[in-house]
């Protein structure tokens, strides 16, 4: 069970519930139908906004720990930024009540460090176009120390139960600890956990893709290679961000797929893009590797500069995955 008694655990799921919450809002307000394409300021505000969030947490918590963020304040603070960050300061008021514009940028930039032997870090909001849409998309934080994941926290609001997709429900809140499992509740109410743990699907044909709807980040054409080689038959589970890590967790999902893009050769995945998923993975029974079978490396600070894509399964499967892939690749 968890150890719900310790602080870590307790700011994890405090800092992950509130910012999700505030996103929520944020989301509500300023995402509407109206919104044309290529309107990204709600993620923007939103994004600020849960990292600073976040930061004050950790500052009034573990005020020596280092927060490892995707956002900074630079472009906030010169000239074209100021209205943004006035809206950001105004939502993040509705929180902490007496913080100035400045107060808030430095909150951001709390985030804007390199790793240390222990360190936070957070994806403020992970599936960008999920959120833009409505639909899927997830607040990520965790807690490294030694080069290892300990704590994860999927902050979910528009899945149940850790793998249904439903909009406007109680949403999730998917926690993992290091030897103590993985296990989701609802995202507003009291903490009743329920465990969570991955499919024992050992038949390809019947095992199912954990797909995102942005294609930028993947080799899409490669990915449906794989499908082949493996015989999957089943139909793929389509959604965006993290969120699919808590998905496969609980059983509704088999395989992950991170490849990698043609049209970015060189990438290397950011470390809170796959540090909080990997232990919900990981704890919950599953397997997590880089596309060559070796373990992902959070050693090289922000990045995961020693490791390729990622491949994350049910554990009964991921051999075969990793085979299909050096087919794919040949």
């Amino acid at each position: 069970m968890l150890e719900l008694n310790t602080s870590e655990i307790r700011f994890a799921i405090k800092a992950a519930r509130q910012a999700a919450l505030l996103v929520k809002d944020i989301q509500a307000e300023m995402v509407t139908d109206a919104l044309t394409k290529d309107d990204r300021s709600p993620v923007t505000i939103a994004d600020f906004a849960a990292q600073a969030l976040v930061a004050h947490l950790l500052k009034s918590t573990f005020p020596e720990d280092v927060l490892v963020g995707e956002e900074n304040a630079a472009v906030l603070r010169a000239e074209e930024g100021e209205q943004t960050l006035k809206i950001i300061t105004k939502y993040i008021k509705t929180r902490i009540q007496k913080l100035t514009r400045s107060n808030v940028a430095d909150l951001i930039d709390y985030g804007a460090k390199e790793p240390a032997k222990r360190f936070w870090t957070v994806d403020p909001i992970d599936g960008t176009k999920g959120f833009l849409r409505g639909e899927q998309y997830a607040v990520a934080l965790a807690l490294i120390e030694n080069n290892q994941v300990q704590i994860g926290v999927l902050a979910c609001p528009n899945l149940t139960d850790g793998s249904k997709l439903e909009i406007g429900g109680p949403g999730s809140l998917i926690v993992a600890q290091r030897g103590k499992g993985t296990w989701t509740t609802n995202l507003t109410g009291s903490l009743e956990f329920a465990r969570l743990n991955v499919s024992d699907i050992e038949d390809p044909k019947q095992a199912r893709f954990l797909r995102s709807y942005e294609s930028g980040h993947t080799n899409v054409s490669q990915l449906d290679i794989i499908g082949e080689v493996m015989g999957v038959a089943a139909e793929p589970v389509r959604m965006d961000s993290q969120a699919k890590y808590g998905v496969l967790a609980a059983g509704g999902g088999d395989i992950i797929f991170r490849l990698i893009s043609a049209k970015m050769p060189d990438y290397k995945e950011k470390i809170w893009d796959q540090a909080a998923g990997s232990i919900v993975c990981e704890e919950a029974g599953g397997k997590i590797t880089d596309l060559d079978g070796n373990p992902l490396d959070f050693s090289q600070g922000r990045t995961l500069a020693k490791n390729r894509g990622v491949v994350a399964s049910n554990g009964k499967l991921h051999q075969l995955a990793l085979q299909a892939i050096r087919s794919a690749e040949a």
